[in-house]
């Protein structure tokens, strides 16, 4: 199987200059940046240890961002190369690593035999760690042919994902034990590669439970905050197609008891903006996009967020956040982010993403199942009857655990860092 797979990706060679300038035109990629992805690189490597992250979107980055404190610390780590595949990620991290000395971004090249060897060749990192689910058969290979380090931190593999590598079973475990660890983030998880042919697997929990403590949370300016200072604030968070109608409808029915009522919705894809604009305002809504935040007044119905790398600003100015992908069936999307916040989760019936996550979250009397606007609009007005703050205890509890599940995976990349 990985011949036919190796030799697409020559065949992918051939046009990969033309793929990666049509996607520069529609402005998929950075413009200054692009041909990284061909493995043009223009940063020098330096001396010393280099440690390799990659992390290919934003959720992704996000849960990384303790452990780089941890590796600015580590008196043997010289240099960070933290590599990422999106737009939206590499604008993330700028922005949360600007007191950082260690860290150099790079667009990682397409899993092309040619641009692989040569960005190995330049880096030559002393350590590479992939995050979540990244697999790229060739990397892979060619890190362990170079007899680097190779660790998964954070290991999510959903069934779906599972199902795909099952069918090739023979590759996968080609493919999976190479990893000279593999720290899963679940117990299914880990259950998924040990059946697909990882070795020395461990499980400490989530990672994303853990918080960085040097990555400052902006607040907002105080004019926003005096004009929002009365109002009743919910938010929608990684909201996917039709889940924002489902919101506007919520907006209207809570709206009947609270006046003053301004629902925040975070689609998890921003490129839906202008159409999910259109619906809510087809609800007769009054919607003002997050990048016009001056021109919120008090008839805003739904402030509407087109920035990435801003969430934890607004599950900070409320304490009820539903989490989308949920009443879709996508599986749902990652809770913990605003549970960090002492918010009250309220999810759809498919999470079956997250099943371990929200048990945990349910052990602490923090999250509730909604199947509908009418189930979701009752209890929000049940929680806007309420005077009582964010709960201290239940984010007290959620650091502890995070920073239990950061120091266990930190030892056990750090045996790596000093052999």
């Amino acid at each position: 199987m990985y011949f036919w797979y190796k030799l697409l990706t020559y065949l992918f060679y051939i046009i990969s200059p033309i793929y990666i300038f049509l996607r520069k035109i529609k402005k998929k990629e950075d413009p200054e940046r692009f041909k990284e992805k061909l493995s043009e690189i223009r940063l020098s490597r330096g001396d010393g240890f280099l440690v390799w992250i990659h992390a290919a979107s934003v959720g992704e980055t996000m849960s990384v961002l303790p452990l780089l404190e941890y590796f600015e610390k580590e008196k043997k780590i010289k240099k960070i190369l933290f590599t990422t595949v999106t737009l939206s990620s590499e604008e993330v991290l700028r922005k949360k690593i600007v007191n950082y000395k260690k860290i150099t971004h790079q667009f990682l090249p397409f899993d092309v035999p040619k641009y692989v060897n040569k960005f190995l060749n330049h880096w030559s990192p002393d350590l590479c760690i992939f995050v979540d689910s990244e697999i790229w058969p060739n990397l892979i290979l060619n890190i362990k042919e170079k007899k680097i380090p190779l660790l998964l931190i954070n290991g999510r593999i959903t069934k779906k994902s599972f199902q795909r590598w099952k069918y090739l079973n023979n590759f996968s475990k080609e493919i999976f034990q190479k990893f000279d660890l593999c720290i899963a983030s679940s117990k299914e998880s880990e259950d998924y590669l040990n059946a697909l042919g990882a070795k020395n697997i461990k499980n400490f929990g989530n990672l994303k439970f853990a918080s960085a403590k040097n990555i400052e949370i902006k607040n907002f300016k105080i004019d926003f905050l005096n004009k929002i200072k009365n109002r009743k604030i919910w938010c929608a968070s990684s909201t996917h197609a039709s889940e924002e109608l489902l919101c506007g409808k919520v907006h209207d029915k809570v709206k009947k008891s609270y006046n003053n009522i301004l629902t925040i919705i975070i689609p998890r894809h921003i490129n839906r903006i202008k159409s999910v604009k259109n619906d809510l305002n087809n609800l007769g809504l009054k919607v003002i996009l997050s990048s016009d935040l001056d021109q919120l007044n008090d008839k805003t119905d739904v402030l509407l967020i087109n920035t990435y790398g801003e969430t934890s600003k607004f599950f900070n100015i409320t304490k009820n956040v539903f989490i989308g992908g949920s009443i879709v069936n996508r599986g749902g999307q990652n809770p913990i982010e605003p549970s960090k916040f002492g918010c009250n989760i309220f999810h759809g019936p498919n999470i079956n993403n997250f099943k371990e996550v929200y048990i945990y979250l349910n052990s602490l009397d923090v999250s509730r199942e909604v199947n509908s606007a009418e189930e979701l609009s009752l209890l929000l007005i049940e929680e806007f009857k309420s005077s009582k703050e964010n709960n201290v205890r239940v984010v007290e509890k959620i650091d502890n655990h995070g920073l239990n599940i950061l120091n266990n995976v930190f030892k056990e990349i750090q045996i790596y860092i000093n052999t």
